[in-house]
């Protein structure tokens, strides 16, 4: 029995899928999202063109099914846009997550990232949307009046198509959405007065926060969203459940490694705070998260599907980072991105994508070592991405750590979790999880892993 729809609304695709009772998807179906185009730090689309697909998409999917079911839908966070509440057109390209324009912020704001940090969890960082909406109004002041008389909207995607849906009765985002916008108390999970006023950013020109689950909001196509979350809180949904003792890790375009906190005020040491979902009349959901950047970008370059666990730790001696874009958290460090330990010259490029392979092995099991001293210990590792297919990084992570490691095989988990979340559907088994089983023995990569740690130390104290 169908029991809800889902709505996935990524930066290249949209997809819809129809969710039964054990959880299981069925008949997706999946559009290339706009060209998103760039240039000079900034990256836009068409939000009406984003929005005709994404109704094309939930049509197509609903004309499998005689029923309406509970509606969930996940997002791309902090992409955004203004437009008119007259005419629900829009004033301003969708501005992407992707977007840099709001490194000015940062910049200007940078004394003030210890109090960001505590109320948000987050770090003072371009990509959020507080950064980017700042500089748009420093810009545009007549955008300012505009919105402050009610004239002109503004909300990230989620917001502006439940506007649409609604007819325009409900300008809304939900707590996981809003806690990635630097402009929330994480723990209130309410828009923060001291970070509006921060921003220079009116609090009453944002939507209303709702929770993530029984929203009960009544669409013009005679759905009911039941829930919202962002994207990438919705495969955790998926993955683990509610399970505290497991990590997630997610190798895709870039890498994260999250798990569920047990004490949400937990210190996390550098490591970014996340609400994942809020549920009507219970505390948040609260994660810790490690993230890893761009690494399919320098992937890309070289061989990596030639590469076996065999050809792991074949130079003891030649360390590497393999983040182009700066290293992610716990460190937040532009100035420290692609590099090696020695000369590679004389190194094939398989023999360099070995290097690379390594570093994002030694990230993701630093960082698990990490969280498994926060709160509670960790058993269980579960991979996912694009990335995770691949079997020496999946074997040399199983090789690093102390726990088992599994393989998830759904390639549609945000989707999935999305429609968990509105019909209240919970996981309850990991029938769709593949353990990995090691093959070799190679203690030369754990050793080296040890040796990594203790060069990593020395290059962020230089």
């Amino acid at each position: 029995m169908i029991v809800a729809i889902a709505l996935d609304l990524g930066s290249t695709s949209v997809k819809a899928g129809l969710l039964d009772q054990q959880g299981k998807l069925s008949g997706v179906v999946s559009l290339s999202a706009p060209e998103i185009k760039s240039g000079d730090g900034r990256y836009e689309s068409d939000a009406l063109a984003y929005a005709a697909i994404t109704e094309q998409v939930l049509n197509t999917c609903l004309a499998q099914t005689d029923i309406l079911p509970s509606l969930g839908i996940c997002s791309q966070r902090s992409s955004f846009l203004l437009w008119e509440k007259s005419s629900g057109k829009p004033v301003t390209p969708l501005i992407s997550w992707q977007d840099t324009r709001g490194a000015e912020s940062c910049a200007a704001l940078q004394s003030q990232e210890s109090l960001i940090t505590e109320v948000t969890g987050l770090r003072l960082t371009p990509y959020y949307f507080g950064p980017k909406f700042r500089v748009v109004l420093l810009q545009n002041p007549q955008w300012r009046e505009r919105l402050l008389l009610g004239e002109l909207l503004v909300g990230t995607l989620d917001t502006f198509l439940i506007w649409r849906w609604t007819g325009g009765k409900q300008h809304i985002t939900d707590a996981s959405m809003a806690a990635r916008t630097l402009l929330m108390d994480i723990d209130q999970q309410q828009w923060s007065p001291a970070l509006c006023e921060l921003f220079d950013i009116p609090l009453r020109i944002l939507p209303a926060i709702k929770t993530s689950t029984h929203m009960n909001v009544k669409l013009d196509n005679g759905l009911t969203l039941q829930g919202s979350l962002g994207d990438q809180s919705a495969a955790l949904v998926a993955s683990v459940g509610e399970a505290r003792n497991v990590a997630l890790v997610n190798l895709g375009t870039g890498g994260f490694v999250i798990r569920y906190l047990e004490n949400s005020h937990a210190n996390t040491d550098g490591y970014l705070r996340t609400l994942v979902y809020q549920e009507s009349a219970y505390p948040a959901h609260i994660a810790i998260e490690g993230t890893i950047n761009s690494i399919a970008a320098v992937l890309a370059l070289y061989p990596i599907s030639e590469c076996s666990i065999e050809d792991l730790a074949a130079y003891a001696d030649i360390f590497c980072i393999a983040e182009p874009s700066g290293l992610g958290a716990p460190y937040f460090r532009e100035d420290i991105g692609l590099q090696f330990s020695a000369s590679i010259a004389e190194l094939s490029q398989k023999q360099i994508a070995s290097l690379l392979l390594e570093a994002i092995i030694f990230r993701v099991a630093r960082i698990v070592e990490d969280f498994h001293h926060h709160d509670s210990p960790i058993n269980q590792v579960y991979l996912s991405g694009g990335l995770s297919e691949l079997n020496c990084l999946q074997q040399g992570i199983a090789m690093c750590l102390h726990c088992d490691v599994y393989r998830l095989q759904q390639r549609e988990a945000s989707l999935q979790g999305a429609g968990m979340l509105a019909a209240n559907v919970k996981l309850v088994d990991k029938q769709d999880a593949k353990k990995v089983l090691l093959t070799h023995e190679n203690t030369a990569i754990f050793n080296k892993y040890l040796q990594w740690k203790i060069w990593i130390d020395g290059v962020l104290k230089a």
